[in-house]
């Protein structure tokens, strides 16, 4: 097996050109794992850890991102692809919470000073844990070929089918183009144990009061990463339909639990050995009540520190 060490992003695109058969690692978290227990062996590895462009994180004002419900504009978190989770958590917690939310989750402190978001995307597990907030917030992945240069996917159609994902052969992720929060975010993850743990299910959801609509992202119950649109829909429509976006009221009786309904619906969860079908729906309606409960709580205690 040939290891490949680029030291800058032009080197590592025209490598990849050469070597489709190479597999890109990052940190390493998932890829060190398959090849130590066998599951693949690939002809080359193809080490990004030494490309600089892709350690760093910037803010893009105006650009905008595509947003849940295809809306465009503000500031976008440009994260370059190599960024670990510690960073965001330390760095990035005011503009992406619901990330940095869920970059607490992952593994152990050890885990989160290698992992990286562009791996997680690039190894595409259903229970991806960075998945569920970039769906919520509209992210958009940014890949780029020495042949056909940049190209930018939306999150929710990033992913193809289970750890497989939209990139071209000759393709690497460069960065995540996130939109910075303007309302509450949340991230909420079962498992086995509170740490160390691969998610049973997971949900993000995000309010967007600057077009009064609502994200969601579904992780670890259905073959690939997924929104809930159809819950989105609803619970920014009841938000709207009773002034509740610039009243900032409680919310009706009823409408979190119709919301978790939603949530639970839109999932495709299987059997498996960390769960069944059953319990994974119950625990993303239940997730999805809570985590809504807690950002209006969060979005109506936003208005009371500026009165």
């Amino acid at each position: 097996m040939d290891f490949l060490q680029p030291t800058s992003w032009a080197d590592a695109l025209a490598v990849r050109a050469e070597r489709s058969d190479a597999v890109p690692i990052a940190g390493g978290t998932d890829v060190m794992v398959d090849l130590n227990f066998d599951r693949r062996r690939p002809g080359a590895l193809l080490d990004l850890g030494r490309v600089p462009e892709l350690r760093e994180w910037t803010v893009e004002d105006g650009t905008g991102g595509v947003g849940a419900t295809g809306g465009v504009g503000g500031s976008t978190v440009r994260l370059g692809a190599g960024v670990p989770y510690s960073r965001i958590i330390d760095d990035l917690g005011a503009r992406l919470p619901g990330l940095a939310m869920a970059a607490r989750t992952v593994g152990s402190p050890q885990i989160r000073i290698r992992g990286t978001v562009g791996g997680n995307l690039g190894s595409a597990s259903p229970a991806g844990d960075a998945h569920p907030p970039l769906l919520a917030a509209g992210a958009v992945v940014e890949v780029e070929s020495a042949a056909r240069g940049v190209r930018r996917i939306p999150a929710a159609e990033f992913f193809t089918g289970v750890k497989r994902n939209a990139l071209e052969p000759d393709e690497l992720i460069a960065a995540v183009l996130v939109p910075e929060a303007v309302g509450p975010q949340q991230f909420c993850k079962v498992g086995t144990r509170n740490a160390m743990v691969i998610a049973v299910s997971a949900f993000a959801c995000a309010l967007h009061p600057d077009r009064r609509a609502v994200g969601t992202g579904i992780g670890s119950a259905a073959p690939t990463p997924r929104r809930a649109p159809e819950a989105e829909e609803f619970l920014a429509g009841e938000l709207e339909s009773a002034g509740l976006w610039e009243s900032r009221g409680d919310l009706p009786d009823g409408l979190a639990r119709a919301f978790g309904e939603r949530v639970a619906a839109a999932a495709s969860p299987i059997d498996d050995v960390r769960g069944s079908a059953a319990y994974r729906r119950h625990s993303l309606a239940v997730m999805a009540r809570r985590s809504v409960t807690w950002a209006w709580a969060e979005y109506q205690q936003d208005l009371r520190k500026a009165a």
